[in-house]
């Protein structure tokens, strides 16, 4: 099997299911609303971080977390520069995952950033599928 980006999109191409392509949608669409969740509740995201806070900038972070997320989201679910949007979307979901174990432990917040973490990981190898822009923009060559 060839390992190239070109390989991937043809082998994720020949393999792609509507249900795929849906499961990307929902992970765009989830990444919208906690982007927009942090934004209308900034108190817990505060609150969130503050086991970190001292190793990370707190406005920065929250512009970063909560601009990611949303346009993210969006490049997510339009399936345009999908391993982009999610390459920027891992190092935040890491977070998500090693903040339950620097602070109190959250089994709840654990389990759906670790499952949205490892969503992203397969949709950042497996590329954004039949129907997304980015099939699409392809195939206009």
């Amino acid at each position: 099997m060839d390992t190239s980006v070109k390989g991937l999109n043809k082998w994720a191409n020949a393999h792609s299911t509507f249900w795929f392509d849906a499961g990307r949608i929902a992970l765009g669409l989830f990444l919208i609303y906690k982007g927009g969740y942090f934004i209308s509740n900034s108190r817990d995201f505060e609150d969130l971080i503050a086991p970190a806070s001292n190793f990370m900038g707190g406005m920065l972070t929250f512009h970063y977390i909560a601009a990611a997320h949303i346009m993210g989201g969006i490049m997510i679910v339009c399936g345009l520069l999908t391993r982009w949007a999610l390459l920027a979307q891992l190092p935040i979901l890491v977070g998500a995952v090693l903040i339950n174990f620097i602070g109190d432990m959250n089994i709840t917040n654990f389990i759906i950033a670790s499952v949205t973490l490892v969503a992203s990981i397969f949709y950042t190898v497996y590329g954004s599928g039949k129907h997304s822009a980015d099939y699409y923009f392809k195939m206009e060559k």
